[in-house]
């Protein structure tokens, strides 16, 4: 079954904005896929309202199943971009199987 990994980032609280390093990091983060071959899907998409409740960024993931997405997680190109966002983005995740809502 298609496993789909779905995160949201915003800039942390304790963090003052700087737009340079924040374009960089979200750069990165749209360049990704391009490193893991076995990634099948691979979006990134900001925000384009100012409201509280609304978080900076969406990745939206696709993966050929668990293992796949499991294999993903510690990969060391996920780990290098993991290591930088951490300083900068709060991020809450949700992994699923893609499957016909019956």
């Amino acid at each position: 079954m298609v496993m789909k990994h779905i995160v949201m980032f915003r800039r942390r609280a304790d963090v003052a904005g700087q737009p340079g390093l924040e374009a960089q990091l979200v750069e990165r983060m749209r360049r990704l896929d391009s490193e893991i071959t076995f990634v099948r899907g691979w979006k990134v998409s900001a925000n384009e309202l100012d409201r509280a409740i609304c978080w900076d960024y969406l990745l939206e993931s696709t993966f050929d199943d668990r293992q796949a997405l499991e294999q993903y997680l510690p990969h060391p190109a996920h780990v290098a971009l993991i290591a930088d966002l951490k300083h900068y983005f709060d991020w809450a995740a949700i992994d699923f199987t893609d499957s016909p809502v019956t």
